[in-house]
């Protein structure tokens, strides 16, 4: 007698046609049918969604930016601003990844934690603005949160080895690793005036636009550090980030016997994601394996404040707390639309964030609509700074 075969976990991807939505896609499909994909959400690109519907059999569609001339054709169409909340609204799902760029999947992460869904994390914004929201819902609902960001996965990889509830009692620290970027070796001056093909020449990871422009002003593992605070329930003294330019070592986790456990693989986003599936089993790897014969040296450096100012903001934000979270993330989101629009030159990026900072009061995060008004004042902020000239020269 052989066992019955497992029915296919239920799955809604958010942000499809994005560098993680893609690789989730080839995740799903190394996978071989253990999960099925009911419902699938993208901002803009109606050719690649709609390949990906035919490819998939997928019944309900979003897509938040819709052109007027766009070819998706589905049982179940959502379209507008509010899509993906929609979708998600919808359907019952074993489990939701959320990779959708921006504060953006922040409504659709909440309704599907209601829901009872799991959540496969890779949108980091959903909990660098609302994690004092996100993370107590979670656990009234009993619903996981999985990371996706290689680093957060890293670590979680490294602490399955604890009972959950004696973590916090054994872990000294972690440590988040940073590639440094396109600009690591630059000077202040140099990174000022950086250009959008400089910045998107990122020296390891494959990304999108504004994750890789966010990688190359840092402010990417400052957003890391607010994620790994809420993920982990560590105060600011005890997350700290190393400059790692081989991107083998995803981060370390240091106990308090003063051990230290790091998860080490190939720069491929393919695994932390196919991990996040599978939990807590694993299966072979959509990845790509690490060729242990060309490894020769792993390179570790303190990261540098005053070239990379972006990183001390985070500390701040963890300890502000509040809407300060969402006021760092819009600002951001708001001043990296600016430089890639070319209104603003490189430098000014972190700037206008920890203006942003300086000038809107951080207010208790109480509730869903108080942290979406901070996310519209501050990015309301940057457009009206951006328009006006920096007397700093920027």
């Amino acid at each position: 007698m052989t066992d019955a075969p497992h029915q296919p976990r239920r799955l809604i991807l958010l942000g499809s046609t994005g560098s993680i939505g893609t690789q989730t896609l080839e995740c799903l499909r190394n996978l071989d049918g253990r999960f099925r994909v009911v419902g699938i959400a993208a901002g803009s690109n109606h050719q690649l969604l709609a390949q990906q519907v035919a490819d998939f059999d997928i019944p309900h569609v979003a897509l938040c930016n819709p052109a007027p001339d766009h070819n998706l054709s589905a049982p179940h169409l959502y379209t507008g601003p509010d899509a993906a909340a929609q979708l998600v609204d919808a359907l019952d799902a074993d489990i939701l990844v959320n990779a959708i760029v921006g504060a953006a999947g922040l409504p659709a992460t909440v309704r599907a934690i209601e829901k009872g869904m799991t959540i496969a994390l890779a949108n980091k914004e959903t909990l660098v603005t609302a994690g004092q929201i996100v993370m107590p819902l979670a656990q009234k609902h009993n619903v996981p949160i999985l990371p996706i960001d290689s680093e957060h996965s890293a670590i979680f990889q490294c602490i399955q080895s604890h009972a959950a509830t004696h973590i916090n009692s054994h872990l000294k620290r972690i440590v988040l690793t940073a590639s440094g970027g396109p600009f690591r070796t630059w000077t202040k001056d140099q990174i000022q005036n950086a250009t959008i093909a400089q910045a998107l020449n990122h020296p390891t990871w494959d990304m999108g636009t504004r994750i890789t422009i966010d990688s190359a002003t840092m402010m990417n593992k400052a957003l890391e550090i607010i994620e790994a605070h809420w993920l982990f329930d560590l105060p600011a003294d005890r997350i700290d980030v190393i400059i790692h330019p081989q991107s083998i070592a995803h981060s370390f986790v240091e106990f308090t016997d003063h051990s230290i456990l790091a998860q080490l693989g190939t720069p491929d986003m393919r695994t932390p994601i196919q991990y996040a599936l599978t939990w807590p089993d694993r299966f072979t790897g959509a990845g790509d394996p690490l060729d242990w014969s060309t490894l020769r040296t792993l390179d570790f450096e303190p990261p540098d404040h005053d070239r990379f100012p972006a990183l001390p903001l985070a500390y701040r934000v963890i300890e502000t707390g509040g809407t300060s979270g969402a006021v760092l993330n819009a600002a951001k989101e708001a001043a990296v639309d600016a430089f890639l629009d070319a209104n603003i030159p490189f430098g000014r990026i972190v700037q206008l964030v920890e203006t942003a900072l300086d000038r809107i009061p951080s207010a208790p995060a109480d509730d869903l609509q108080t942290v979406l008004d901070a996310d519209a004042q501050a990015r309301q902020l940057v457009r009206s700074l951006v328009a006006t000239p920096s007397k700093a020269g920027f």
